[in-house]
């Protein structure tokens, strides 16, 4: 089974400082540490878990962004995935997700045959949740969102538990398929000794846009169709506090208060 995992290097919202954005509202990579999304390496484990289950699979990483997001291609291999590539070109920049789904899609249809696409629901550093299902829709697979665990998998179906709002489902699809892993999915295993010392400074292979053929006026900021017209840096901070007895009264009061303040 050929398997592909979409993943992405991301800024580290926990180090989020002044600088974090450019005039043009696009994020400023270059001032920020990165780490691989979390919940792609959610994917990555789901992914080992089919591998595990169907001897012979092998698993592809594709990410996009700069040259740097080899590294995540690197820290998959050394967990167990086979291969992978970085698709950087300054033609991908200021991409919004429909642009940036459909660089993906392109990068998947490249790598050739395929069985399951795996990635996470969303990134942290957008949150948008919509580049998965925006890939399947334009490889015109079907779609498992918001999974949670691996059921089962053969050659012709995958059954996967999703996680929602009210409660899980189980449901399945025929192959080939894209799925997106949320957070309440097991963690990734950890890198393998032996391969995290082999891959460390293995080479890892880079695509261009012109690799891909795409066309070329649905990259970028061009096939953007979402601008970004003001970012504000919101810092909270504690002014002051209020403490009150539980009494039914002072919950009323509180609420209509914050009510009033338009805070809830």
């Amino acid at each position: 089974m050929r398997i592909i995992v979409l993943a992405k290097q991301v800024p580290d919202t926990r180090n989020v400082g002044a600088n974090a954005m450019k005039a043009d509202g696009t994020i400023n990579r270059a001032a920020l540490p990165t780490v691989f999304n979390p919940e792609d390496l959610k994917a990555l484990e789901m992914a080992l878990q089919v591998k595990d289950q169907m001897p012979g699979s092998t698993i592809t990483v594709i990410t996009m962004g700069p040259p740097r997001a080899e590294e995540i291609v690197r820290d998959a291999r050394s967990r167990g995935a086979d291969d992978g590539f970085v698709l950087s070109d300054a033609r991908f920049a200021g991409s919004d997700t429909l642009a940036t789904s459909y660089a993906l899609s392109k990068a998947i249809e490249s790598a050739g045959h395929f069985d399951l696409v795996f990635c996470g629901r969303q990134a942290i550093d957008g949150d948008t949740a919509q580049v998965g299902p925006q890939v399947a829709e334009k490889l015109a697979l079907p779609q498992i969102t918001y999974a949670e665990s691996l059921e089962s998998i053969s050659e012709q179906e995958i059954v996967i538990r999703r996680r929602l709002e009210h409660g899980v489902e189980t449901v399945a699809a025929s192959l080939p398929a894209l799925v997106t892993v949320t957070s309440a999915a097991p963690d990734c295993r950890y890198p393998h000794a032996h391969r995290l010392l082999r891959f460390a400074k293995t080479p890892v292979e880079v695509k261009t846009a012109d690799d891909v053929n795409p066309d070329f006026a649905r990259l970028g900021l061009n096939g953007s169709p979402t601008k970004v017209k003001k970012v504000d840096n919101v810092v909270l901070a504690h002014k002051e506090s209020v403490q009150l007895d539980p009494t039914d009264d002072n919950l009323n009061e509180l609420m209509h208060s914050l009510i009033s303040e338009h805070i809830i």
